[in-house]
């Protein structure tokens, strides 16, 4: 019967395929280290490459530096502003900025990829169900339920009264 028989997954199927392909590609790496290894003569240094290097005759390179600009990192370690504290030196208070994070709380986070995203919700994955149609049954459901409550409430006050 099919009653018991779970429905077919795309998205773990292709999930199990890629793991099966990164195991097979781990297995190729390890056995190119292991043949690297036996063939690469035997050094005692934790500094392969450099050692390498001297050893074969060439002039070791000296380190390369960036220039890094201390002006950008100081300005970022400094404190806020003398207009943004008030006379005892603490924050003043920011209503705009309250608004902002209580309204973060409502929103999710951004998404990380927002393609799988629109595919999610246009139902462009075979197998699965668009995303309109499960907001749908949701807000269906939340109807149901909300007129449900109003009928038990109504008939609760509607008993209430005629005692």
């Amino acid at each position: 019967m099919g009653i018991f028989k779970n429905k077919h997954d795309p998205i773990s199927d292709r999930a199990r395929a890629l793991n099966s392909e990164i195991a097979a590609l781990e297995a190729r790496i390890k056995e190119v280290n292991n043949q690297a290894q036996s063939e690469a003569p035997m050094r005692r240094s934790s500094s392969g490459p450099i050692i390498q290097a001297q050893l074969a005759g060439t002039r070791s390179v000296e380190p390369i530096f960036e220039r890094v600009d201390q002006n950008r990192l100081k300005e970022q370690s400094q404190p806020a502003t003398p207009h943004a504290l008030n006379e005892l030196g603490l924050r003043k208070y920011h209503l705009i900025g309250l608004i902002d994070r209580i309204r973060k709380h409502f929103y999710g986070p951004p998404v990380s990829n927002p393609r799988l995203v629109n595919y999610l919700a246009a139902g462009s994955v075979q197998g699965l169900r668009s995303l309109r149609y499960e907001k749908r049954v949701a807000r269906n459901r939340f109807v149901a339920w909300a007129i449900l409550l109003a009928i038990i409430v109504l008939g609760t006050l509607a008993a209430m009264l005629r005692r």
